[in-house]
C-alpha cells in the first residue's frame, strides 16, 4: 500500500479552547522552517459552511440529523476542493476542526460519536496527527466572551459539558490530548516538539535536535 503523500495535522477542541490561535502560531513557525504549509478550517466559508453558520448565528437548530448532514456536505466539499489537492501537492495541511468535532458537537446531540466517525472515514482523509486541546466549559465561555463572539449556539454550558466529555473519549493512532489553560505558547511549544518527531518520521524533515 502506497503512503499517502501529504501531512495532516487536526487541532480540536470547544469553543475558546485555543486551537485556532493554536493554528495560527503553528503555521507560522513551520513556515519559517521552510515547510509548505496550508491553513483551513470547518466550518467553512463555502455554501454548505454558509447555512451552518447562519443557522448558528440566528439559533434556529436544526435537528441533529439535519445538522450532521449539513457538515458531512461542507466538509465533502472541502476534501475534494482543497483538502485532497493540497495533501496531493505534499503539503502540510494544517486544519482547526474537523470530523472529531462533529464526534462531539452533534455526538452531544445524540447521535452517536462512532457512527458519526464512520460516516466522515468513510471519504475524509484521516489525520497523521490530531491535537486536542482541552478546557472547562466555564473558562471557555469566559474567553468566548471577552472577544465578544456571537456564536449563540455551540455556547450553553451545559451542552459545551457533553461535548467536552465526548471529546475526551476520543483516542486513535496519532490522538494527542493537552491541557489548554496552560500558557498559549507552552501549548505550542508541546505541540511542535510531537509534530517534528512525525513530520521527520515521513521525511519532511531531517533530525536536528538543536531546532527547537
Amino acid at each position: 500500500m502506497t503512503e499517502r503523500p501529504g501531512f495532516l495535522v487536526v487541532l480540536e477542541g470547544i469553543d475558546g479552547s485555543g486551537k485556532s490561535t493554536q493554528a495560527r502560531l503553528l503555521a507560522r513557525k513551520l513556515k519559517k522552517m521552510g515547510l509548505p504549509v496550508i491553513v483551513l478550517r470547518e466550518p467553512t466559508r463555502g455554501k454548505w459552511g454558509r447555512i451552518i453558520r447562519a443557522r448558528a448565528l440566528k439559533e434556529t437548530a436544526l435537528n441533529p440529523q439535519e445538522e450532521l448532514e449539513l457538515f458531512l456536505r461542507d466538509r465533502q466539499d472541502n476534501v475534494r476542493r482543497y483538502l485532497k489537492p493540497a495533501l496531493n501537492q505534499d503539503k502540510i495541511v494544517i486544519l482547526d476542526r474537523y470530523y472529531f468535532s462533529t464526534m462531539a458537537y452533534q455526538g452531544a446531540r445524540g447521535i452517536d460519536p462512532e457512527y458519526i466517525r464512520r460516516q466522515n472515514e468513510a471519504f475524509a482523509p484521516r489525520p497523521d496527527a490530531v491535537f486536542i486541546l482541552h478546557l472547562s466549559p466555564a473558562e471557555g465561555l469566559a474567553r468566548i466572551h471577552q472577544r465578544k463572539k456571537k456564536d449563540i449556539l455551540f455556547e450553553q454550558e451545559k451542552y459545551l459539558e457533553k461535548v467536552e466529555q465526548i471529546f475526551r473519549k476520543i483516542r486513535g493512532r496519532g490522538i494527542y490530548h493537552l491541557d489548554a489553560s496552560k500558557n498559549r505558547e507552552k501549548i505550542n511549544e508541546l505541540i511542535l516538539r510531537r509534530l517534528i518527531l512525525l513530520l521527520e518520521k515521513k521525511n519532511f524533515l531531517q533530525p536536528d535536535s538543536s531546532r527547537i
